[in-house]
């Protein structure tokens, strides 16, 4: 499943909000949700199939960690959709300068050349 996936469901995304806190065990997650222990295990087992959480084991308990560093497509994903688009007309006067440039240039004699 990749991240896209994983945030498209609103327990998962109230799962990593409470991960944005710090790590916490799967009950501490499941406390005050609707669903039960398993339903909440099932969802922190697809987060970790998205990569955007870790588990490390302390004594008998898990801890999920939220993975920040995996957000990054996320973030990529939406900072392309905050940039305001390019107009079409802003490439044709790229195209008509260049032209112009690379025309302006192929008629200036080179350097250590003299025009006679």
């Amino acid at each position: 499943m990749d991240a896209f996936h994983a945030l498209a469901d609103a327990t998962r995304r109230r799962l990593l909000e409470r991960l944005a806190g710090g790590p916490r065990s799967a009950g501490d997650l499941a406390a005050g949700l609707p669903m039960s222990r398993p339903a909440v295990s099932k969802h922190l087992g697809l987060l970790l199939e998205s990569g955007l959480v870790e588990v490390e084991p302390v004594g008998r308990l898990r801890h999920y960690r939220l993975r920040r560093e995996a957000l990054a497509v996320v973030r990529r994903f939406l900072d392309v959709l905050e940039q305001p688009p390019i107009p079409s007309e802003a490439f044709a006067a790229l195209d008509l300068e260049v032209r112009r440039t690379t025309r302006d240039t192929a008629a200036e004699p080179h350097r250590g050349q003299e025009i006679a």
